[in-house]
């Protein structure tokens, strides 16, 4: 009995293998075979190719973007652009398009996101950063020699007392021969050269005490206890060849600027005239400028170099920066 045992257990364990081995055969066949695969070509993403970074320079405020997408086993059937970041909220035209718009972009960097969708409902993502960059700032400086539209008007004892090409800008309320003196300056400067619609960033006018003054005391430029000045846009046209006290243009009070009073003998200002640049170009009447004494009180002045003046390093100075729009 015991040997009949041992005999069948012997005969039956190659069986139990076989049998094992049969069925792991039969289960690497129908994995080999399985329609539904793990991981495969069929579930790979597309693609998306953004264009490369880019730059654009203000007033150009808008850019146009262009990407594409590739997919391995399928086809591109959709797109879609989106801002991802950026100093304010751009227009997108076209957003479900390979192309798109990009409008009312300010200075700064924008980061875009292309994104590209396939057959199979996959997608893929690319992004792009365009910078915008600040408009140029272009500076204009002028100091012209014997500048034409420039014109010291004054009166003494009724009569005109103008000078057409004096070597200073008296401001002045004085007596001469016992008779009063009142002196005032027109100045204009050509700006023909800056655009109706640019926009004014910065104007400084600056001019030069006469340190050998042919009017006032005769020794100092600046004399008396209130001796600022007034710069007013002038209100209309003049011409400079015939212009006198007499029929000499009013000053326009908006935006006028005053010249602090001094008590230094001889001061150079640096002056912003922005307020009145800004309208002689956006109107474009440029009527120069109209300078006085605030208070035209008898023994006071501030006497400035004209563009007639020997040194021109001290000619009236007017520097314009503006930004092209």
């Amino acid at each position: 009995m015991l040997d009949f045992i041992t005999m069948k257990k012997s005969f039956l364990i190659p069986i139990f293998a076989l049998l094992i081995l049969l069925l792991i055969n039969s289960c690497q066949k129908q994995n080999d075979n399985d329609p539904t695969p793990t991981k495969t070509a069929k579930d790979s993403v597309p693609i998306a190719k953004a264009p490369a970074d880019t730059a654009i320079t203000l007033p150009v405020s808008s850019v146009t973007l262009s990407g594409s997408g590739t997919d391995a086993t399928g086809h591109i059937i959709g797109y879609l652009w989106s801002q991802v970041s950026g100093p304010a909220e751009a227009s997108i035209l076209n957003e479900s398009s390979a192309a798109a718009t990009f409008k009312g972009l300010v200075a700064g960097t924008y980061k875009f996101q292309f994104e590209v969708i396939d057959n199979n409902g996959l997608t893929g993502l690319a992004d792009v950063s365009v910078t915008v960059n600040p408009p140029p700032i272009v500076t204009l400086t002028l100091q012209p020699a014997n500048n034409p539209g420039e014109v010291n008007v004054g009166i003494w004892n009724g009569a005109d007392w103008s000078n057409h090409t004096s070597i200073e800008e008296p401001l002045s309320a004085w007596t001469k021969d016992n008779f009063p003196t009142v002196l005032r300056d027109f100045l204009k400067f050509d700006l023909s050269s800056i655009p109706a619609n640019a926009t004014i960033i910065k104007a400084d006018l600056q001019l030069y005490s006469d340190t050998i003054p042919l009017n006032g005391d005769l020794v100092h430029a600046n004399v008396g206890a209130d001796n600022s000045v007034l710069i007013q846009q002038v209100a209309t046209s003049w011409d400079p060849a015939s212009l006198t006290w007499f029929n000499q243009p009013a000053g326009l009070t908006a935006n006028q600027v005053t010249i602090p009073s001094t008590t230094q003998s001889f001061l150079n200002v640096d002056v912003d005239v922005k307020g009145l640049i800004a309208p002689m170009i956006s109107s474009g009447a440029n009527y120069g400028f109209k300078l006085q004494l605030k208070n035209e009180v008898e023994y006071t002045s501030r006497i400035f170099c004209s563009s007639y003046y020997s040194d021109a390093t001290r000619h009236p100075k007017l520097v314009v920066q503006y930004i092209k729009n």
